[in-house]
């Protein structure tokens, strides 16, 4: 029997081929030949300089191993933070001057305070705002990534501004600043965390970071002695102002362009109003690149708008049975009809016409999908009610939904929207059991 030819591809994480390797085996029953050989085929066009540099910044398996809209948001984060370095030099300068540098009655120990107050305001703001806002930044990521960045350049024109003002003033304008800074730091930190959460989609979460801060490092670097160069050739207060109100135009604008083109799968309630809106208005489903163009980066929470960007109420879910109660107030619906109707839903749903808001209650093991759900139906209950300008009949809206949802369900996951993220609820809810 003739020898046969055996050939094995190598390829690295993307599937791209590095090598081909082609050997002879012998005949069959006979020892291999120890004077046969291997040939290594390498691939004809190997990657220039230039990508293998870039493949330093980019994550493994590069574009394969990330969701189509990673290389935007990069570029436009890339870019403001560019912009961002050279202005926080400017704001850096006014610091300095801010706490006594230059001026000869000012005391090491004096600058020391003021470094202490701005430290302790901005680590106490910290504390305050994970708490008061750690649950909606996840759910309203994009929101809160373009927020970071306001709260940031505020607090650089804060610091341009301090030393203009006597002592006392300024030591308030410059904690301030720090306080500002320290809203930055929580809401563009949790965000951030859940962009890149989205963008791995191969669970290379870790290395994504990596990659990222490798880039910031070196945008950073590049901004530090670009503006290194703007600082030493601008002092008058008109030539600095107009730079860094520049620089902070191109910061924020590239910021908004950066949220914009990011796609995300969960849905959260603004996301969910666009879609379920459009479910069933048109019968018509939207991708989540479609609903990225059509959603709002700063939308007025808990509001329910309809396809036709009309608002039609409100929405509130993982109220308190309490809450839920007190909005029945003397509409004549008693909390055991209530039960009773939603006795198979793991949700209670009641719509108070006179606020025109959704109170949803959830029960105890409620689902992501079953929170979707209750959004959909207080959706339909709003949309409905400011129609005929009364009450409308929840019962019939129920039945309404579940008809329809096993099957909106389906064409939600094919669609590309993830449907296992629970991005309903922007404060800590309560769950009852019954």
């Amino acid at each position: 029997m003739a020898g046969s030819r055996l050939e094995i591809v190598e390829v690295d994480e993307a599937g791209n081929t590095t090598a081909t390797y082609i050997t002879n085996e012998g005949s069959a029953g006979k020892k291999p030949d120890p004077s046969s050989r291997v040939d290594v085929i390498l691939p004809q066009d190997p990657k220039s300089l230039w990508q293998k540099g870039l493949d330093v910044f980019l994550p493994a398996g590069y574009p394969q191993s990330v969701t189509e809209d990673y290389m935007a948001y990069q570029i436009y984060d890339s870019l403001q933070a560019f912009s961002s370095s050279i202005a926080g030099l400017l704001s850096g300068r006014a610091v300095l001057q801010g706490v006594g540098v230059g001026d000869a009655s000012a005391t090491p120990t004096a600058a020391l305070l003021y470094t202490v107050l701005q430290e302790s305001a901005g680590r106490l703001a910290t504390i305050l705002f994970a708490y008061r806002l750690g649950t909606a930044l996840e759910p309203e990521c994009k929101m809160y990534r373009l927020a970071a960045d306001i709260f940031n350049d505020a607090a650089m024109i804060l610091d341009c501004l301090s030393p203009v003002f006597p002592k006392p003033i300024r030591i308030a304008i410059l904690s301030s600043s720090s306080i500002l800074r320290a809203l930055c730091g929580v809401a563009a930190g949790s965000s951030k965390a859940s962009l890149s959460a989205h963008f791995a989609k191969w669970g290379n979460l870790g290395e994504l970071n990596a990659k990222d801060s490798s880039q910031e490092t070196v945008i950073s670097l590049i901004g530090m002695l670009a503006g290194s160069m703007v600082v030493s050739s601008i002092s008058s207060p008109l030539a600095t102002w107009s730079t860094l109100l520049f620089l902070l135009g191109v910061h924020i604008s590239m910021n908004h362009a950066a949220v914009r083109s990011v796609s995300m799968r969960s849905l959260n309630r603004q996301r969910a109003n666009i879609v379920f809106s459009h479910l069933l208005a048109y019968d018509k489903m939207l991708t989540p690149q479609q609903v990225s163009r059509r959603e709002r980066i700063f939308e007025r929470s808990g509001v329910l708008r309809w396809a036709d960007d009309h608002m039609v109420g409100h929405g509130k879910i993982g109220v308190s049975l309490g809450d839920l109660i007190r909005s029945l107030g003397g509409s004549g619906a008693t909390l055991t009809e209530l039960l009773d109707l939603y006795a198979d839903e793991a949700y209670i749903l009641w719509f108070d016409p006179h606020s025109s808001t959704a109170h949803i209650v959830l029960k105890q093991g409620c689902t992501p999908e079953q929170q979707l759900k209750a959004w959909c139906q207080g959706l339909l209950l709003a949309k409905k009610t400011s129609e005929a300008g009364s009450s409308t009949e929840g019962a019939e809206t129920l039945r309404e939904i579940t008809r329809v949802f096993s099957e909106y369900s389906r064409r939600l996951r094919v669609a590309g929207w993830d449907l296992n993220s629970a991005a309903l609820e922007t404060r800590s809810g309560t769950r009852v059991k019954v």
